[in-house]
Order: structure tokens, then C-alpha cells, then sequence
């Protein structure tokens, strides 16, 4: 099976290990992150959402404009626009990057951001909203009559757009999340399920979960599971250890000086569902399975992708791999170091989980062809 790679987007070099050195939105290194990736064998890069944060689909379409091949993996909040007109962004991004995007649907984990922009929603109700938002997108990607909408959340009627996605594609939805009210809108409607990097058994129990959703909900297959990462590696498994306590002291400096407003610092009471269950993995252990590191993720309050992998090239691709045996189809990997460790992670990580991944399908090819023989 296909293996695919996410990166990150970076708008500007700051992050949980240092202040940026310039605007929020510098064109220049937003550039250059991008080219990292495209040069080094990533297949999509995710364009983030926060209230404050410059607009990612504007950064998007710069970045589609000035390279030819990287994906774009578009994160969008249901409460900033009315759905039939981001249908209509998301179309004519993907026009502009020939067919290059897919969406990434957020229905948000922290109330105070969400209502920094004016949503005042129950979690609950947030993701009711977010399917009927996904629902709508879909409709208006696909359809060439007019139609309308009745739901809780919206309403119109004869909507129909005059601009669509890329030679008659649809792209793909992206979804996460790991409440109850997550997996019953996201497996019904996702084409791609995202979760953080846990413990195997965790992220087995995760799968499970999203599979037994997407059944309920009437689908025959799951959608694709996406997990996330963040890569430490060195050339020895010491100097790998060595760098993983210098990015957690740099982590917890940076943590303690951080302001309540800053991208940067401590939940000691997160409200979403996915960094609780990271802050309770990280009470239970410091060290899971060939390569995971859950301090990282408590000294950020379980903040979003957080949990490393630290080890050789080849010791993080083996735990890489232990995620594709669980049936992972995209792995999402995002440095400290942005830039260098984009690079280096592709050169050295990628190459080898690709190559196992294809010897895999090649044998059980071979093996499926000498059973029909």
C-alpha cells in the first residue's frame, strides 16, 4: 500500500523551542520551508489554523503559485466562513495548485480561541456544525444543479457554484479528534482520520474506534488514519538522546516565559479530548515502545502533535513502520529545528520507510500470485 508524508507549513521559524525572528508571515523562510519539503521526498505540507495567525489559504495559494509539486493539506475552521463560499476558496485554490489541495476540517479544542473569532457553540454543537459543513462542501464541489440546505446550523436555497476543483476531482476531507461526538461526525464523513502519536496499543484502540464509527455510520471501508510525530534523530541512538533532552529543556524555558496570548506554553487543563489523552499517556511513561517520548508532550500541556520519536534514522523508521503494520496510511512528521530537520528526515528517514513499505507490497504481490496459481 502507498505510504504518504505530511510536513508542516511554517509561516515563520518560531515554535515551542525559540521566538521567531520576524513577521508572522515572512514570504522568504515560509518559501524556503516549503521547498524543503517539496526537494526531499514529503508528499503534503499542512497549512495550521489559529485565531491570531495569518490566513492559510492565502499562504497556500503563494506557496502552490511558486512550486510545482508539493500537496497542500488546508486547515479551515466551519465558524470563520459560510460553507458554500469556502467551497468556493477551496475550488479555486485547488485550480491554482492543479489539483494540489485537500481540506483539513478543525471544529476547535479550546473555547477561548473559538471564541476569539465569535463561536460561542457547545463542543457538541461544534462538531454537529462541522458535519453539516462537510456535508456542504462536498454538495457544492460535486454539484451542477442548484440545491439547497435545511439544517440545524444552515440554511439557503439554489445554491450553485461556478467554480469547481481541478479536472472534476473531489478533494479530499481531513478530520480529527478523539471524543465520542469526533469519531461519530468524522468517521461518517472523513476521507482521511487524523490522530497523534500514541503508544501502539493506543493508536490500535484509536483505529478501532474510527473503524467500528465508520461502520455505524453505514460506510463499508474506514477512512484513511493519518498519525503524527515529531522526529529527533541523530546519528547514534546517544547523540539522538543527547538532542532530545536539549529540545526539552529549550521546550520548558520557552514554556515558562510564554505569554497566556503566545502559540507557546503550558495547558495544565486542556479541553480537548486528544490532549488529555496525551498528558494521561505521559503520566502513565516517559518512554513507549522502539522509539516514543511522551516529555515533549508534557511540558507543552499535550499541545497539539507532541509526542517524538527519537532514535537513528533507522530506529525511527522501525517505529514508523510499527504504525504502518497497524494500518496507518499517512504519517505526519514536523522537527523543532524546522528547516534542517525537514531535510534531514527526508534524506534519511523517508527513503528507508518507503523502501520496507514497497518490499512489503512486492512479497505479498508475489504471495497473492502464487495462490491464484
Amino acid at each position: 500500500m502507498p505510504i504518504e508524508f505530511l510536513g508542516i507549513a511554517g509561516l515563520n521559524d518560531g515554535g515551542e523551542t525559540q521566538a521567531r525572528s520576524g513577521a508572522s508571515f515572512d514570504k522568504d523562510y515560509t518559501l524556503r520551508f516549503a521547498r524543503a519539503h517539496e526537494e526531499n521526498g514529503w508528499d503534503r505540507i499542512l497549512f495550521a489554523y489559529h485565531s491570531g495567525a495569518p490566513d492559510p489559504a492565502t499562504a497556500a495559494a503563494y506557496i502552490a503559485s511558486k512550486l510545482d509539486r508539493i500537496q497542500i493539506l488546508l486547515a479551515h475552521r466551519p465558524n470563520v466562513a459560510y460553507p458554500t463560499y469556502a467551497a468556493k476558496v477551496f475550488a479555486t485554490l485547488d485550480q491554482i495548485s492543479d489539483g494540489r489541495l485537500n481540506v483539513h476540517f478543525i471544529t476547535g479544542g479550546s473555547t477561548a480561541d473559538q471564541a476569539a473569532e465569535g463561536d460561542f457553540l457547545t463542543k457538541d454543537e461544534r462538531y454537529a456544525r462541522t458535519g453539516e459543513y462537510i456535508r456542504i462542501v462536498k454538495q457544492a464541489w460535486t454539484s451542477t444543479e442548484p440545491f439547497g440546505f435545511d439544517g440545524e446550523h444552515y440554511r439557503f436555497e439554489n445554491f450553485v457554484s461556478d467554480i469547481f476543483p481541478a479536472d472534476g476531482h473531489r478533494p479530499e476531507v481531513s478530520f480529527g479528534g478523539s471524543s465520542p461526538a469526533a469519531y461519530r461526525i468524522g468517521a461518517a464523513e472523513a476521507d482521511v482520520y487524523a490522530v497523534w502519536g500514541e503508544p501502539l496499543v493506543d493508536t490500535a484502540e484509536q483505529i478501532r474506534t474510527i473503524t467500528d464509527a465508520a461502520a455505524a455510520a453505514g460506510r463499508t471501508t474506514r477512512p484513511k488514519i493519518q498519525v503524527a510525530f515529531r522526529p529527533i534523530i541523530a546519528p547514534t541512538e546517544e547523540l539522538a538522546w543527547e538532542k532530545a533532552e536539549r529540545i526539552l529543556s529549550a521546550i520548558e524555558l520557552r514554556a515558562a516565559h510564554a505569554l497566556p496570548s503566545s502559540f507557546v506554553g503550558t495547558l495544565s487543563e486542556p479541553e480537548n479530548a486528544g490532549s488529555q489523552r496525551l498528558l494521561a499517556i505521559a503520566e502513565q511513561g516517559d518512554r513507549y515502545d522502539r522509539a516514543l517520548w511522551t516529555r515533549p508532550a508534557k511540558a507543552s500541556g499535550g499541545r497539539g502533535n507532541s509526542n517524538a520519536l527519537v532514535g537513528t534514522p533507522e530506529t525511527v523508521a522501525a517505529a514508523l513502520l510499527d504504525y504502518v503494520d497497524l494500518g496507518v496510511d499517512i504519517l505526519s512528521a514536523r522537527g523543532y529545528d524546522f528547516i534542517n530537520d525537514t531535510i534531514d528526515f527526508g534524506r534519511y528517514v523517508i527513503p528507508i520507510v518507503r523502501e520496507e513499505v514497497a518490499r512489503r507490497d512486492a512479497a505479498r504481490a508475489e504471495e497473492a500470485d502464487r495462490d491464484a496459481a
